[in-house]
């Protein structure tokens, strides 16, 4: 029998024999194991894509941790491996459960900057999904290398130190593993995008490299926001040609249409420097859209903006929610709408306010604040306009009672512990209408024109019949044909109606709902009807939805209400093109009337000659002729659809400048250098 004294023997006999069989490759396996059972836990499965460069990258991380625990005596060695087979399991328990109650992975700087709102927030949900049959497998299989080693493996093993030969002998295998695995990221135009940084984003580095990789990219690049900003030869977009440009003398003068100027300004491009001076050169090389018939509709009116919690198309219905069906379809009828999911609820916000993607992840909003904000409280506020920011749930969670402040409202912002408590009961998930009902009256007083965005919170998951939201409209869903879980969130969602009722209500008995715009987009996807958090095996959103959700623009899709009382004296008008959350501040800044300049946006005002376009941070896109998506290519909207030639590469190219621009306007000063005066910081 082989005992645990002859393996110490042959062990001290020929050390390097018995590191070469086991220990060399102790932590190598361990990464290829965490990584292969955090995508498969994630994702469904490892990414085909990304199987070699995970593969290799795990293996060169785990050599060179190897290596580096090698170098100190046996004992420290022993206990430093115990350590590190703990340490190292904890970033993927904490990304599975996190992807699992929010069906998006969680970058470093959204970590550092929602971990505290999660604790004091969601800590109940936390430990629902921690406790769950599923989560205590997850739990048994992450520790089991680190439960193996410390019965198995740590009494015999030997934790000899290296000598210089076979030293430099296995730290030069990291570097050809390394190199290795850097040489198959190239074996794909999507995985190079992705790990040059040109296409990054972090989920999508977690699921063609890995969990580690991924942090070690996103580590970089939160450091290289100083960086020249590369821009694919400032693609343009393409726009149509308006009728109303024809030269006059070839039209009969009783049929003249009206020839409307451009949203643009004289822009000071000459104080930009460095990475701004890459945006000004970018910009400058943008067409920009025309007024059109509906600029300046709604100048001078009141302003209510909502980000709906988890709010999506199908709650929508013309006998169960009467007033959101009521706003969603008189007027205007956004019909291909979408809400890009990155970065949970303050990567809604920051699409939902400022028209940019959330590049940066949870610190998007922190990054858009500090610097000089253009949301539409910026266009509104220097008009006079009063109002300020609210939310139903704590004033601290992602830093709201930091950055909020700084969104240019007047007023300020509230939430609980910061005012709201005298309107709103603290039981989670706080009522929308209480919110309502709190604020509204004070702003309905006034003479002064209001701008006023609210961030709703009854919607939010835990989808079950304790959900404070969900028990109180238990029986308005009872008899429709869905599982438990998607009438508990359907249930949560009529408290938003509720509170749209009541609003619409106390407009019309002041006599201002024709002067008042409400708009409503959601801030994400109701991620919380699913356990699972893969594409293809999201039951309960594909049975709300009504098919199988496979994509994320399927997934993403949702409905965006624009309304006013004025707009009912009127025909319905439908936006069937597709648009997106990143469309509504220049929308609305035509809307408004207010001056702007619509080069300095990435998304469009969906009544101009701008060609519509739908995209997100893993370069998916949508236009009207067709869908693309990196991984399956690019889809015609029909068999007969006639695409020019080189459509697909200059929409792609269009894309990704837009991406660019979006991670240059975060990390820069950019709207500071051209509206700030030059003397003032």
């Amino acid at each position: 029998m082989y005992s645990e004294s002859n393996s110490s023997q042959a062990c001290s006999a020929s050390p390097r024999r018995c590191g070469l069989r086991f220990w060399d490759v102790l932590f190598p396996l361990a990464l290829v194991y965490w990584e292969i059972l955090f995508a498969v836990g994630v994702f469904g499965h490892p990414d085909l894509t990304g199987l070699i460069p995970i593969t290799l990258f795990s293996l060169s991380l785990g050599a060179l941790i190897q290596l580096f625990v090698s170098l100190f005596p046996r004992r420290v060695n022993q206990v430093m491996r115990q350590i590190l087979l703990v340490v190292l399991a904890i970033p993927y328990g904490v990304e599975y459960f996190v992807f699992r109650m929010f069906k998006v992975l969680y970058d470093v700087s959204t970590i550092q900057n929602g971990a505290g709102g999660v604790v004091n927030g969601f800590m109940g949900d936390a430990l629902g999904l921690i406790t769950s049959p599923t989560g205590i497998l997850f739990l048994i299989f992450l520790l089991l290398p680190a439960v193996l080693y410390g019965v198995f493996g740590f009494r015999r093993d030997p934790g000899v130190r290296p000598k210089l030969r076979p030293l430099l002998a296995k730290f030069a295998a990291v570097l050809v593993l390394y190199g290795l695995g850097w040489g198959s990221v190239h074996l794909s135009e999507l995985t190079w995008s992705v790990y040059g940084g040109e296409g990054y984003n972090f989920e999508a580095a977690v699921q063609y490299f890995g969990l580690m990789t991924g942090v070690r990219l996103d580590l970089r690049y939160i450091g290289s926001k100083d960086d020249p900003l590369q821009f694919e030869d400032f693609a343009t977009e393409p726009v149509t040609v308006p009728e109303t440009s024809q030269p006059a003398e070839s039209v009969p003068e009783e049929t003249q249409p009206v020839v409307y100027g451009k949203n643009e300004l004289d822009l000071p491009f000459d104080r930009c420097t460095g990475a701004t001076k890459d945006l000004a050169a970018y910009v400058a090389s943008q067409t920009p859209s025309s007024k059109n018939a509906y600029t300046g509709k709604f100048a001078g009116k009141n302003l209510i903006f909502i980000s709906a919690e988890a709010f999506t198309a199908e709650v929508i219905d013309p006998e169960r929610t009467p007033t959101l069906y009521r706003l969603a379809n008189s007027g205007f009828r956004f019909t291909d709408y979408y809400q890009p999911t990155s970065a949970g609820t303050t990567g809604g916000e920051v699409l939902n306010l400022f028209g940019v993607l959330p590049t940066e992840g949870g610190n998007s909003m922190g990054l858009a604040t500090s610097h000089y904000v253009m949301d539409i409280a910026t266009f509104l506020t220097p008009l006079g306009y009063t109002g300020g920011t609210f939310h139903n749930n704590d004033c601290t969670f992602y830093n709201r009672n930091r950055t909020h402040n700084l969104l240019g409202y007047p007023d300020g912002f509230m939430a609980m512990g910061s005012g709201m408590e005298e309107y709103v009961v603290n039981k989670f998930p706080q009522s929308d209408l209480e919110m309502m009902q709190g604020v509204l009256p004070k702003y309905l007083d006034q003479d002064k024109p209001f701008n006023l965005y609210f961030m709703s919170v009854s919607g939010h998951s835990v989808y079950y019949w304790k959900n404070s939201s969900s028990i109180k409209h238990k029986d308005e869903v009872e008899n429709l044909p869905y599982s438990e879980k998607v009438k508990a969130y359907l249930a949560c969602q009529m408290e938003l109606e509720y509170a749209l009722k009541y609003t619409v209500e106390a407009l019309e008995a002041a006599g201002k709902a024709d002067d008042t715009v409400i708009v409503i987009s959601a801030d994400h996807f109701p991620y919380g009807l699913d356990d699972s958090s893969a594409l293809g095996s999201l039951h309960n959103l594909s049975e709300l939805y009504g098919f199988n959700v496979t994509t994320r623009l399927e997934r993403d899709h949702n409905r965006l209400i624009i309304w006013s009382g004025c707009l009912e004296k009127e025909e319905p008008v439908e936006i069937s093109a597709p648009t997106s959350s990143l469309d509504i501040l220049p929308t609305l800044c035509n809307l408004f009337g207010v001056d702007f300049d619509s080069r300095l946006f990435v998304g469009r005002d969906v009544f101009s000659d701008r060609e519509p376009l739908v995209f997100n941070l893993s370069y998916d896109w949508k236009t009207e002729l067709g869908t693309y998506t990196p991984s399956t290519g690019f889809t015609p909207v029909s068999a007969d659809t006639e695409i020019p030639e080189g459509y697909v590469d200059r929409m792609k190219a269009i894309v990704k400048n837009k991406v660019t621009y979006c991670r240059g306007v975060l990390n820069n000063d950019f709207y500071g250098k051209l509206f700030r005066e030059p003397d003032t910081k």
